[in-house]
């Protein structure tokens, strides 16, 4: 008999806000089925690299996670600049959005969706 071991790490954490605002941006936009969350890097941006959040269908290069309930694609060659990062959804006097707190981040930006790594 063989036995497999199936280990679920989730790259990245949705905070229970970020959550709830995603799900809400999902049924209020109509996002179709078979559609999951995006995130990911590009180049760019005033400290070198900034974030992709979004949503798409799966494509070739990535992997996919659930995270609280949510279909999350990554593509692979990202996963070295968002290992253990968080997502968050910030509602303040200042600031209304989704924040990103990134470990691999060695430098950020003021406006928070850029950094180097």
């Amino acid at each position: 008999m063989e036995v497999q071991n199936k280990v679920d790490m989730q790259p990245i954490r949705l905070t229970e806000g970020a959550v709830r605002e995603l799900k809400r941006i999902m049924q209020e936009q109509n996002i179709p089925e078979g559609h999951g969350l995006r995130v990911g890097v590009k180049g760019g941006g005033c400290s070198g690299f900034s974030y992709l959040l979004g949503f798409d269908k799966k494509k070739e290069k990535d992997d996919a996670f659930e995270i609280n309930g949510i279909t999350v694609f990554m593509e692979k060659s990202h996963a070295i600049y968002l290992l253990g990062m968080e997502i968050d959804w910030v509602e303040g006097l200042n600031n209304r959005g989704f924040s990103f707190n990134n470990p691999n981040a060695s430098d950020t930006c003021g406006c928070g969706t850029s950094f180097s790594a």
